[in-house]
């Protein structure tokens, strides 16, 4: 059974930055992809950021050039930063992961992670 933990989230001033860690447990999790969603109130859960199991990045527009997502040394940790926050970044964050190359329903969700941005 895989499971997903998410570390890191609370209250960021606008402007700074927002680091966020994920925690996988079961067998072989380094060998697939995983990335980030998010769900801002009121609003679907929209895809963040991934990292597939070869190792291509992938970012939604909205975070492009400010985020970046990279896996940790230890073989099931996964690390999310956004710099330059904006309210509009105030949402629920889920580590997500997947057997497959590429995903847009990913299989496995950690329980969410609030993170708050304050103007």
């Amino acid at each position: 059974q895989v499971q997903l933990e998410e570390f890191g989230g609370g209250f960021v001033r606008a402007g700074g930055s927002l680091r966020l860690s994920c925690a996988a447990s079961g067998p072989l999790f380094s060998t697939y992809s995983m990335g980030w969603f998010r769900q801002a109130p009121g609003k679907e859960r929209e895809f963040v950021t991934a990292i597939s199991r070869s190792g291509h990045v992938y970012y939604a527009d909205s975070v492009k050039g400010r985020c970046t997502v990279s896996r940790g040394n230890a073989p099931n940790t996964m690390f999310l930063q956004i710099n330059n926050v904006q309210p509009e970044d105030t949402a629920v964050y889920y580590c997500v992961g997947d057997r497959a190359e590429a995903f847009t329903n990913p299989t496995f969700w950690g329980q969410g992670t609030q993170v708050t941005v304050s103007s």
